[in-house]
């Protein structure tokens, strides 16, 4: 009997043994080893698959420290990343940050930089990336970022449509709200929505800022109760009282995919899901404007940081440069995932060059319309953007009374968080 129990209790341990290393390999393990790299970023969705294609490329060049791939919800990773520094274990060996973050986590102290490692890479510099990517690391004469791409919010539109209802619209490359105003007007008749209200906080601050306003005056008090924001609200209002818009509950992504809207304001990663109608004639143009003379297209950046951890090893370290100087080279498959990869080597590949989005980085003049609002408190802000925007557009909410209680909201939580 004693024997049999032995046997018995074996085979428990082998089981055990093979499914807890099963576990360890596992893409949702926050677990490292000695010789990997602990790579978290917050690409959950559809583009994590090109992610996972290029970490996978990667790791097929033998380097001494294979990328460990961990992708994370986003408020999930944010929330987890204070966490682990402040513990000083699981910490990961490189984090894919937006580029909003990054100055208060430098503020915080939980970054190290890139200062003493570039100079052995010396191809990771100013002159390979967008400048749009690439300037938002630079803090204070220190470099505490890498960037992966920029990301912009733009406008899909209908081109059966386009012509039917605003032939003329695109002759000079920019569609401005008026366009989009006249051709609603004509296409009321069909029941054809002119333009979708989709994400509303790109929208809200690409329209703000084409009026002049910013969310900061100085860098550090934010400014959203103005007559700019004031003016931006109500313009969008005007599309929704005027049914230029669609209405309140109505999917803007699937009036445009049915063909029953000309305009989709979108971020340039959504394009796998418009090619999902696989009858929809569709084209990707600039963000909808006021005047042509003013081009602003909300952008935001994937960065590579390094968090604070006294435990990386220095042989670890240059195993994380490798791996972003493999990924400044062979970024194409993020460019299929619909973004724009930040290193100037692929947008100079002929494929790339064919992809709708790349309109926005081949042309240098089109790169100054990228506006990423880096304000150190943009997320108290986009937080109160967000609950703002929808309820004042569709008349749930004051648009005066909604801007003095954002304001308010952001005044707050910064004296909040400067009182830890």
């Amino acid at each position: 009997m004693k024997k049999k129990a032995v046997v018995l209790f074996s085979i428990l341990f082998v089981i055990m043994m093979a499914l807890s290393g099963c576990s360890s390999s596992s893409s949702s393990s926050s677990a490292s080893t000695k010789n990997e790299i602990l790579y978290w970023n917050p690409f959950t969705g559809p583009d994590g698959e090109n992610m996972k294609q290029i970490v996978n490329d990667y790791n097929k060049t033998n380097p001494k420290f294979k990328v460990k791939n961990v992708s994370i919800a986003e408020n999930d990773m944010y929330a987890k990343i204070p966490t682990v520094v402040n513990s000083g274990n699981g910490i990961p060996d490189v984090t894919i940050v937006h580029a909003e973050r990054i100055k208060q986590f430098v503020d915080n102290g939980i970054l190290t930089a890139y200062d003493d490692l570039l100079a052995d890479y010396p191809e990771i510099k100013a002159e390979n990336y967008v400048p749009a990517g690439w300037n938002i690391g630079d803090l204070e004469g220190s470099r505490y970022s890498v960037p992966l791409d920029v990301h912009s919010f733009v406008m899909y539109y209908n081109k059966d449509l386009l012509q039917k209802y605003a032939p003329h619209a695109l002759d000079d490359n920019v569609i401005t709200f008026d366009e989009i105003r006249a051709a609603g007007e004509l296409s009321q008749k069909d029941k054809i929505t002119g333009i979708g209200i989709t994400w509303t906080r790109p929208i809200f601050l690409s329209i703000y800022h084409q009026l002049g306003g910013d969310i900061t005056s100085d860098g550090k008090t934010p400014t959203l109760d103005t007559p700019e924001a004031k003016k931006a609200l109500e313009l969008l209002k005007g599309l929704v009282d005027d049914k230029i818009a669609n209405k309140d509950g109505e999917d803007p992504g699937q009036l445009f995919k049915s063909g029953k809207a000309i305009f989709y304001p979108e971020g340039i990663w959504m394009q796998n899901g418009v090619k999902e109608a696989k009858k929809l004639n569709w084209g990707l143009t600039n963000f909808p404007q006021i005047s042509p003379d003013k081009i602003v297209n909300w952008t935001s950046s994937h960065q590579f940081v390094m968090l604070k951890d006294k435990n990386r090893s220095t042989e670890k370290t240059k195993g994380v440069m490798d791996f972003l100087n493999y990924v400044r080279e062979h970024s194409l498959p993020w460019a299929q995932a619909g973004q724009n990869p930040a290193a100037l080597a692929t947008l100079e590949n002929p494929e790339y060059q064919q992809l709708p989005q790349s309109f926005l980085i081949k042309d240098p003049e089109m790169q100054k319309t990228l506006k990423i609002f880096d304000y150190k408190y943009n997320g108290f802000v986009v937080e109160e953007v967000d609950k703002l925007v929808g309820d004042a557009i569709y008349g749930k909410l004051a648009i005066d009374k909604g801007l003095k209680a954002a304001q308010k909201a952001v005044e707050d939580k910064i004296a909040a968080n400067n009182k830890k």
